[in-house]
């Protein structure tokens, strides 16, 4: 019986483990592929507070290393199923069931990805995920986005004051997004949209070179040549194995307010995964220290 079990060893669940052990408690991770989380698709982390400059793999061997010697024990097992036995939870993986006092659940979420050819390799060599993290590496370069909803056109936005030129590209005849994140963008004068539209094939060398376009309409077919593509077509949360016990939103998120609390006693919730505005890492770890703080509350009989 371990006193905390978290669930994923990204940013938000290996922070979770910290807080926990510096509270005396014992933890458990449980961890499906490897420790670090999406964080190891960034090649160059620039926006965490103290370190200017650190790789995604850096950074999380660090935190892993803070962890593992603060106490933290970690099983790289897949969580598949969540019970809850009244004093206690059980949490069953592909190979064993394990017990605590409480769980969070710290699995993340996944980009959504294009589908296509060479898009793994060229991520970090000029496909992105999230302009907030790798857009001030294409500085003065022309860039691409791929979407049609807010995190699209705010993404959009935020490029045009770094790139020197930004293509929005959409598959549809109109945005799903917000007006006002339109209107803000018509108001620039780097921004070009391209409507009804698929990127439907990546050329690269090294880096990426172009993207191809195909309209929806005629089947028509375009080159256009940029240094990167950023791409927002939405993000798939890993809940879906917990569903049975705790509630998700209708996209997959676990709605749970800044203390991190899901709807059932002794199990919180910490980073992408659950449902909030701001997705980045300094906000993962925030969550991290949140849930696991709460969680020790709740063993102690505070909350």
């Amino acid at each position: 019986m371990y006193d905390i079990l978290v669930i994923g060893a990204g940013p938000a669940g290996m922070t979770a483990a910290i807080y926990a052990r510096r509270a005396a408690k014992s933890v458990l991770v449980l961890e499906a592929v490897s420790h670090g989380g999406q964080i190891l698709n960034t090649p160059d982390i620039e926006n965490y507070p103290v370190e200017e400059h650190i790789s995604g793999i850096d950074f999380a061997n660090k935190l892993y290393n803070q962890a593992k010697n603060l106490g933290a024990e970690f099983v790289f097992e897949k969580a598949v199923e969540i019970k809850d036995a009244g004093d206690h939870k059980e949490v069953a993986t592909t190979k064993n069931t394990y017990q605590a006092k409480a769980v969070i659940i710290a699995t993340g979420s996944e980009n959504r990805k294009l589908g296509l050819e060479d898009e793994e390799r060229l991520t970090g060599r000029g496909i992105s995920y999230c302009a907030t993290c790798d857009g001030n590496f294409y500085r003065n370069k022309i860039v691409a986005v791929v979407g049609g909803g807010n995190t699209a056109l705010e993404d959009a936005l935020y490029l045009t004051d770094i790139a020197a030129e930004v293509y929005l590209i959409h598959r549809r005849d109109s945005f799903r997004g917000e007006e006002a994140n339109v209107a803000s963008l018509k108001e620039k004068q780097n921004i070009h949209f391209i409507y009804n539209s698929n990127v439907t094939k990546l050329n690269a060398e090294k880096r990426l070179k172009s993207i191809e376009l195909t309209n929806s309409k005629d089947g028509s077919v375009q080159t256009l040549e940029v240094n990167a593509l950023f791409v927002a077509v939405g993000r798939i949360p890993e809940n879906q194995n917990f569903a049975n016990l705790v509630e998700l939103d209708e996209a997959g998120y676990i709605p749970a307010k800044e203390d991190c609390h899901t709807n059932v006693p002794g199990i919180f919730v910490a980073g992408d995964n659950r449902a909030k505005a701001v997705r980045q890492l300094v906000t993962a770890a925030s969550d991290g220290a949140v849930a696991a703080t709460e969680a020790v509350h709740y063993i102690n009989g505070l909350g």
